[in-house]
């Protein structure tokens, strides 16, 4: 019903829905070659189960790449796993973290944690070790060395609160700073593209870190059985004595506040994201990288200065993801779409806001390359309806 809702408020949308639904059972049936093997089966079956975002993405990079990064991604879902389950003592989780990467070639090893769909990539790890084992060395050198790091970071904040925003950045870049190199070094392995710079790299995955952890504090303040706290301390005291006070009514102003300097502090890696994208040469792998970015843009434009958040998980419409899957073909859409979405959140700035000059300068930064990019006239805008030209009545039978 509530999809219904969307399509009917943004009928330019729908089009993108479907397509996008085809374009999946595409994939599946073109993949079927994966179901005779069952740890192959098993990796995408999860995939697909375990990241509604990126699955989609991940299946339709080039074939040399598409196993490495699956598992890539499988077995980082499964250390971040260890790290989620507070139901574990943290004298439990420390030393799996640390030893994750050692698991690798032990086609035995599984460890019970996490819940759902989490729970059986953790029983199951065996098949995922299975296909690691199958990887070309090179690719298996990267996965180990960037498990092993980001494992001692994890198990390292385990024992320690982000108090500062040092502590903070330095969290994100085991989190997922440390994925965006891995990445860039498959790229790089496979000869489809130049070894980006490091700093880059990290950028890339600091970004969607960051808006990750935005989004989910109201999951993250109400864990049980203990809270986990990523929101630095020396941000968000300026608001509140406890971090857990932005979940009540009275003090909504602060929350919003605190959240806006939250977002504003995300935008200082949008430069580089561009930078990155803007050197991608191989179009499906440049389609992985810049539409989780995009989405992940749009979400931050959400979620500036709205007070939802600290009330529960504020997202994108479906739709509005459909279409960008849809219209991203090149660094003209990037562009168009970061202007697009800095823009809303421009217009969102309230200027008693204390971080308002900061905030503004920085989605200016940003505009400026945009509109330095001599692109922005070579695009469709993402946000914008347009008035479709098909039969509305016949496509949404389709969701009947």
């Amino acid at each position: 019903m509530e999809l219904m809702q969307e399509i009917l408020m943004h009928p330019d949308e729908l089009y993108p829905l479907v397509k996008l639904m085809l374009t999946a059972k595409r994939i599946e049936k073109k993949t079927s070659v994966w179901l005779l093997q069952p740890h192959w089966a098993f990796c995408y079956a999860t995939l697909r189960k375990v990241s509604r975002s990126f699955a989609l993405v991940i299946q339709q990079l080039p074939s040399d790449l598409r196993n490495v990064v699956c598992v890539y991604y499988l077995v980082l879902r499964a250390l971040d796993t260890v790290e989620d389950d507070t139901s574990l003592a943290i004298e439990v989780r420390v030393p799996i973290l640390r030893n994750f990467y050692c698991n690798f070639y032990d086609p035995q090893w599984h460890f019970s944690c996490g819940t759902k769909a989490f729970k059986v990539l953790m029983d199951q790890f065996h098949h995922v070790s299975t296909a690691f084992l199958e990887l070309d060395t090179n690719y298996q050198e990267v996965i180990k060395d960037i498990t092993k790091r980001m494992g001692e970071g994890m198990a390292k904040f385990l024992c320690k609160e982000v108090e500062t925003i040092d502590d903070y950045n330095e969290y994100s870049f085991y989190a997922s700073g440390l994925c965006g190199l891995g990445l860039s070094k498959f790229f790089y392995v496979s000869g489809r593209e130049d070894l980006a710079p490091e700093s880059i790299s990290i950028s890339m995955g600091l970004f969607l870190q960051k808006i990750s952890i935005i989004r989910d504090y109201l999951e993250d303040i109400s864990e049980v059985p203990k809270c986990r706290m990523f929101w630095p301390r020396q941000i968000w005291s300026k608001y509140v004595n406890k971090l857990e006070d932005f979940k009540y009514e009275e003090n909504s102003v602060k929350a919003v506040q605190c959240l806006n300097e939250m977002v504003t502090n995300a935008l200082l890696y949008v430069e580089d994201c561009l930078t990155s994208m803007s050197s991608l040469r191989d179009p499906a792998i440049f389609q992985f990288c810049a539409i989780p970015q995009i989405i992940n843009m749009g979400n931050l434009s959400m979620y500036y200065n709205n007070v939802e958040i600290f009330k529960g998980v504020v997202e994108m419409r479906r739709g509005l993801c459909a279409k960008i899957i849809d219209q991203t073909r090149t660094m003209a859409d990037v562009y168009g779409a970061f202007y697009d979405f800095c823009c809303i959140m421009e217009s969102k700035v309230d200027r008693d806001d204390p971080n308002a000059t900061s905030t503004l300068k920085r989605l200016e930064a940003i505009l400026k390359t945009c509109r330095d990019s001599g692109t922005l006239n070579q695009r469709k805008s993402y946000t914008f309806s347009y008035q479709p030209n098909y039969n509305i009545p016949v496509l949404v039978s389709f969701f009947c």
